[in-house]
């Protein structure tokens, strides 16, 4: 995934925020981009599952390598697999940095957690992809708490959702369990099931 590349294109492409910004050009403009853009066909049943993958894969900016690991973990699992596979995405340090608003975009969540500026139970992690499991604190650094888009971010973000918690002051949070589906935010409406359909 070109993660320098357009950051829109993908939510131009489905008609739909993915990012979850409030400015986001597929408001205004929910067709895809180029001249054939709103004259589009129908598309197939193949194409209607690549699609709702390359949302998940958008929104939780994982290249398509992980995607496919992300689902044969859910697969091995006992759990209904698309929502388990969601499950791990949304338990993912960059994504619960983001859930607890210490940052503004997965891209900045990322950029915290690699740069080191991320502990787990005290214990620095700078990997974006590591799963926090539940009852684990997620603290920043002195030197990040400081920064003015994590202090932004606190300030704009609303509470994070209910299987987390999270503590302003001390610019810290904990993973209280794990999510049920139907309490994860994404930002636009996603069929898990047309995706497991995609892969398996």
């Amino acid at each position: 995934m070109d993660r320098n590349g357009p950051k829109h294109k993908m939510c131009r492409r489905v008609g739909a925020p993915l990012c979850g910004r409030p400015n986001c050009p597929s408001n205004k403009r929910p067709y895809p981009p180029g001249q054939h853009g709103r004259g589009r066909k129908r598309i197939s049943e193949y194409q209607t599952r690549l699609l709702e993958k390359q949302k998940l894969r958008h929104i939780y900016g994982v290249n398509e390598k992980q995607m496919r690991r992300y689902y044969e973990r859910a697969n091995q699992s006992r759990a209904v697999t698309g929502e388990e596979m969601i499950r791990q995405l949304e338990t993912r340090l960059d994504t619960v940095c983001l859930r607890l608003g210490l940052a503004l975009t997965t891209s900045q969540a990322r950029q915290l957690v690699s740069h080191g500026h991320v502990a787990i139970d005290g214990r620095r992690n700078d990997v974006p992809s590591a799963q926090v499991k539940p009852g684990q604190t997620i603290t920043l650094s002195p030197k990040a708490r400081n920064f003015i888009f994590v202090r932004e971010a606190l300030e704009v973000t609303p509470e994070p959702p209910v299987y987390l918690y999270r503590n302003k002051e001390e610019v810290s949070g904990v993973l209280s369990r794990h999510p049920e589906r139907d309490e994860i935010p994404l930002p636009v409406t996603l069929d898990e099931r047309l995706i497991v359909e995609f892969y398996s």
